[in-house]
């Protein structure tokens, strides 16, 4: 069991205070419930608060809005600013006639528009901070971790309020994914696309659970959903602009092979990715057989926290070939391709860098460097590829 030590603090804090010192305005977008608005004031401790899902908060924004901004001369923080997008052309006028860095932090979801709003009203004024919920490192610095953790770590999931050190101690994750999914993902279908039909769209997503980690055929999931492909696609693009779903794309440089084109489908949480596959323990996960693809979605949630809590693009990618020869990730760096390889055992197996080694033939004068990580708890080189214990990411 996971024994907390002290208060977590979020690793993109820097990137925000870095931020603040280049744009007037900065911008906390990510997954409902992942911190953002807990960061923000935080990092501004002094900035007035404001939330947009407060009725009469909202109403005075759109009755009034010069009047709703002229009380924050030096600045506030608004939260769910989405909600009213019609503030945005009046944000610009201020922070153009103030001319002032880090005056206003915004948060906000990206279904609603969010990232549009910013780019037609506030082009060039924002810095844009993306919170995924707590990655490895962050629990660590609050919790005890070792190697008998990663069940538990895994089927908890990283969202902030399971690590709430009043709430945790009574606090069931799936009781909280339940709340979760009925009161924020199912509310944001509803608010974006007027589905009516929820026991369709759970039964969606839960299909979707199950292929996590797997190549995304929209036409073979919306068949065994009973649902038309467009309302599918649609589905999906409100998961993954909910940061429920990461669509990781294919690497598009075929080193004279012909590629997979699809991308595959991951889940942001483990934790909501088990309560939707029905796993009820960190004891039932050890054995599950979906044990591995939760593994491989951990990672690649690892990685995309890491890269977006240091202000890094998040683009990171696939290769197969058509014969099967896949790399798990790949990243690009300084014109070389990284690969990274996952495998969810505790016991390292000379197997697991054949890929890598039949990669870096393709690669060839591209390649950089490969690295396997296992659920193990020993990390080492071996010919020539990093072996990483997922403790690695701690």
């Amino acid at each position: 069991m996971l024994q907390p030590k002290n208060q977590i603090q979020r690793k993109a804090e820097s990137s925000v205070k870095r931020l603040v010192k280049g744009f007037p305005v900065v911008a906390l977008t990510g997954p409902r419930q992942s911190g953002k608005t807990t960061l923000a004031c935080s990092v501004f401790p002094s900035k007035p608060y404001r939330t947009l899902e407060d009725p009469e908060t909202r109403q005075l924004a759109l009755s009034d809005p010069r009047a709703f901004l002229a009380q924050f001369p030096d600045g506030a923080i608004l939260d769910e600013i989405q909600r009213t997008p019609e503030l945005f052309s009046y944000l610009q006028g201020v922070v153009d006639a103030k001319q002032q860095m880090g005056l206003f932090v915004i948060t906000g979801s990206q279904q609603f528009g969010l990232l549009e709003a910013i780019t037609q009203s506030l082009a060039g004024r924002v810095g844009l901070v993306e919170l995924l919920p707590l990655s490895l490192s962050e629990i660590a610095s609050a919790h005890k971790i070792d190697a008998n953790s990663l069940n538990q770590l895994m089927f908890t999931g990283g969202y902030p309020a399971l690590y709430n050190k009043i709430r945790s101690k009574s606090l069931l994750p799936s009781d909280w994914f339940r709340a979760y999914v009925t009161t924020y993902i199912e509310r944001d279908v509803r608010q974006v696309l007027g589905v009516r039909d929820l026991a369709s769209f759970e039964r969606f997503v839960r299909m979707c659970a199950s292929r996590s980690g797997q190549l995304l055929n929209l036409q073979a999931l919306a068949s065994d959903c009973g649902i038309s492909v467009t309302n599918a696609r649609q589905w999906m693009s409100v998961l993954e602009t909910s940061y429920v779903v990461r669509l990781l794309q294919p690497w598009h440089e075929n080193f004279g092979k012909r590629l997979v084109k699809r991308p595959k489908l991951y889940f942001l949480d483990t934790g909501l990715l088990c309560w939707l596959l029905r796993i009820e323990s960190a004891m039932a996960l050890a054995t599950h057989a979906m044990r591995g693809p939760v593994f491989e979605t951990w990672v690649i949630a690892e990685v995309l926290k890491h890269r977006l809590n240091q202000g890094l693009s998040p683009d990171i990618y696939f290769w197969r070939d058509n014969h099967g020869v896949e790399i798990d990730l790949l990243f690009e760096q300084n014109n070389l391709l990284h690969a990274v390889e996952m495998k969810s055992g505790t016991t390292f197996s000379s197997d697991w860098v054949k890929g890598c080694q039949r990669f870096q033939h393709y690669a060839a004068h591209r390649y950089g460097r490969s690295t396997v990580v296992y659920g193990g708890e020993n990390s080492f080189d071996t010919q020539a590829i990093n072996v990483m214990s997922w403790l690695g990411f701690a």
